[in-house]
């Protein structure tokens, strides 16, 4: 009995044993199945390996079987040992990229390389682009029969160079069948190559501003500008172009705190069959870190240098930002600031010296600190990154408002229609032009006189104007604050002669009856500033805009109007109502939605086109001649030179679009393009005209008040005529 019993147990023993062997083994042959079972799906997803004692490539595929798509996602996978690279598809100064024969596979149709962002190499003075290490070209192919199998056979030539270069040739066969597409273990191997092919700039956020050139016979210059809106790093170019034509490693300036980048590119042609670079397509390749975008574009011809370091000394842009202020003082834009002039001078008239001088010089104080207040604004603006220029302020609404709501309160205090301080800093603006009639105004109006006159010449850009603003705008904050205060003294200098020669104000008669009647025209001088101020807003934001600040500035007249014939109480609610009234044309662009077209949609009628900068290119390339006019509706001077001179014969008769081409660019409101294209000049105000023709593809620049013969003279010497040849 017993030992049938230690029997029993021992072959429950044995029976325990080997049911934990079996578990064992089923374990482990689980736990091997899927590592098994993978690296055959990844075997089936990826050919052998061809390798040299330099390089090994192979082709891997995404999905292990075909699917039911139209393409399959491929790659080309190379790894080189150290030191060894293979080449990008534009190889530089040597080399030749990978390339693939497809002969021998079926079901395969056409088959396109993706390739990834290249890496420079310099060596003894060549310079060449593509890989180390490893990479994957990620491959698309186009399947002839979707669904079916596809046997792939890839005869690949590559170069791999160290201190010498080996051609190599592999060969590399990889069948997938036919089924569901399985995704196999390269699908993100490939993927994470793919995303390092350039993208579009607004994926990539770098936008190209500019590609511009300057040539000779044999050799030249490629400038492109970008702009990224996160600062750029350590940014590079690649240039791929015509046949002929050899671009090197750029020279790389980082501007606005790196969020511009300017690279020249060094071009040699090769040959004298080598075409041109202005007008080429060019395919651009700029590689920042892990972002990189691919652009092509034509080539614009590079504007002449101008204001270039040590060309012009610093202390002959000072003389020119004073002459240009002085002249400030002439110009159209400034006339409306001529009745708070007059108003200034005529309200002198018995007072003492003393007097008379102080407040003059006040008046230039409140000149020189506005445009040290612009000063800020424009450092504040250039270093922000934000566009910048001369009379930019009206391009908003608000500050076209605030000055119609400031010249109305001008024009009803010169009438007389109030005699006391209004609440706020308008008010003290508004007594500017003397408190009650034949009062002489506070010194703080006397400054808020001077502060709103140059706010009121700002739209204008005067002779020597141009040149000062462009050479300040370019430059750092000293140069900036130096210039502006230049050309506040510029044009506070009548206010100094009058200061130092007070008898010039005190020999005018004593106010009386005479200028009661004076105040009431230039009153009307004032309220035509303002309706041309609406006008401005009616094209910067809507009509409707400007009607409803007009109508509230109509009611605020008609409450000062009041004002005089009530008493007590009620005057002081009728102050209070004006005021408010003031305040509420500022809600007007919130209410009123602005025009959506674009205002040189309106300008641009006739013969005149709208501004394109790149159809400039192309109008020139083909023979013709092109005039820019850039204008506003804010800029008195660009209606005054439209009105005089290109409206009239024989001007107009050239700007038929046949013989000239017009194009308008309205500045209006805000055009960042239209900024760029002024700062590509060195300008930053308006009037700016340009001619260009066939002798003149960089373009011809005009002054800014515009004669006849300064006109015909441009477009004679760009189309390469005479004068006379133009008048026949």
């Amino acid at each position: 009995m017993t030992r049938c019993c230690g029997h029993t147990v021992k072959s429950r023993a044995a029976g325990a044993v080997s049911g934990v062997i079996l578990a064992l083994v089923v374990l482990v042959t689980g736990v091997l199945a899927g590592p098994l079972a993978g690296g055959g799906r990844a075997r089936a997803a990826a050919s052998d390996w061809s390798a040299t004692e330099q390089t090994k490539v192979r082709l891997i595929a995404a999905t292990s079987r075909v699917g039911s798509a139209q393409t399959l996602r491929l790659g080309l996978e190379f790894k080189m040992r150290p030191g060894w690279k293979i080449y990008w598809r534009s190889p530089g100064d040597a080399g030749f990229p990978p390339r693939i024969d497809w002969s021998g596979s079926r079901n395969v149709g056409n088959a396109t390389i993706a390739w990834p962002a290249p890496q420079r190499f310099s060596v003894l003075g060549y310079n060449t682009s593509g890989y180390k290490k490893e990479v994957i070209l990620p491959l698309t192919v186009r399947l002839s029969q979707p669904g079916q199998p596809a046997r792939l056979r890839a005869k690949v030539d590559y170069l791999t160079c160290a201190e010498i270069c080996i051609p190599y040739t592999a060969t590399l066969a990889l069948d997938l069948p036919a089924g569901p597409a399985q995704t196999s273990a390269f699908a993100y191997q490939i993927d994470r190559y793919r995303a390092r092919v350039p993208k579009s700039e607004a994926v990539a956020g770098i936008t190209v501003e500019r590609i511009e050139a300057r040539e000779t016979a044999s050799s030249g210059q490629l400038i492109v500008t970008a702009r990224a809106t996160r600062p750029f790093a350590k940014p590079d170019i690649f240039v791929e172009g015509p046949r002929l034509i050899e671009f090197g490693p750029p020279k790389i300036a980082l501007l606005e705190g790196g969020r511009r980048v300017r690279l020249v590119v060094p071009v040699r042609k090769v040959g004298e069959k080598a075409p041109n670079i202005v007008g080429a397509a060019l395919t651009l390749t700029i590689v920042d870190g892990a972002r990189a975008i691919e652009k092509t574009a034509n080539v614009e011809p590079a504007k002449a240098p101008t204001n270039k370091p040590g060309s012009i000394s610093f202390w002959s842009i000072l003389l020119f930002a004073l002459l240009g202020g002085l002249i400030l003082n002439f110009m159209p834009c400034v006339l409306p600031v001529l009745s708070l002039k007059l108003v200034s001078v005529v309200g002198q008239g018995g007072a003492e010296r003393r007097q008379v001088r102080t407040r003059f010089l006040v008046t230039a104080s409140g000149i020189f600190t506005a445009f040290m207040v612009l000063a800020a604004v424009m450092v504040g603006l250039k270093f922000s990154g934000a566009a910048i220029g001369w009379g930019i302020q009206f391009q908003q609404s608000w500050f076209l408002i605030a000055m119609a709501v400031v010249v109305t309160l001008f024009a009803a205090n010169i009438w007389g229609l109030f005699e006391i301080r209004l609440p706020g800093a308008v008010s003290d603006a508004a007594l500017a032009a003397g408190g009650d009639v034949g009062k002489p105004a506070s010194l703080r109006g006397e400054f808020m006189s001077g502060a709103f006159a140059t706010l009121l010449a700002t739209p204008c850009s005067a002779p020597f104007l141009g040149t000062a603003i462009g050479f300040a705008l370019a430059r750092g904050p000293g140069e900036i604050f130096a210039i502006f205060a230049a050309l506040g003294i510029g044009l506070a200098i009548p206010y100094f002669v009058i200061a130092a020669l007070p008898g010039l104000a005190t020999r005018m008669p004593k106010p009386g009856r005479w200028m009661v009647l004076l105040k009431a025209v230039l009153g009307f001088a004032l309220a035509g500033t303002a309706v041309w101020l609406l006008s401005v807003l009616a094209v910067q934001n809507s009509p409707a805009a400007a009607w409803a600040v007009g109508f509230i500035l109509l009611a605020v007249l008609a409450v000062l109007w009041t004002r005089r014939r009530v008493h007590g109480g009620l005057r002081g609610a009728a102050t209070a109502g004006a005021a408010a009234l003031a305040l509420a044309g500022f809600a007007v662009p919130s209410l009123l939605p602005p025009t959506t077209g674009s205002p040189v949609d309106v300008l641009a009628k006739g013969n005149w086109r709208p501004f394109n900068r790149a159809e400039i290119t192309r109008l020139v390339k083909s023979g013709q001649t092109v005039f820019v006019d850039v204008t506003a509706e804010w800029c008195i001077t660009c209606l005054a030179n439209k009105r005089l001179v290109l409206n009239r014969q024989p001007i107009a008769r050239l700007l038929d679009g046949r013989m000239v081409v017009p194009m308008v660019a309205d500045w209006t409101r805000p055009d960042p393009k239209i900024s760029e294209y002024l700062a590509y000049y060195g300008r930053y105000g308006i009037p700016f005209n340009i001619v260009y023709g066939p002798s003149a593809p960089n373009g011809i620049l005009l002054p800014e008040l515009l004669s006849r013969s300064s006109v015909l003279a441009a477009i004679a010497r760009a189309r390469g005529v005479t004068t006379a040849d133009l008048e026949k």
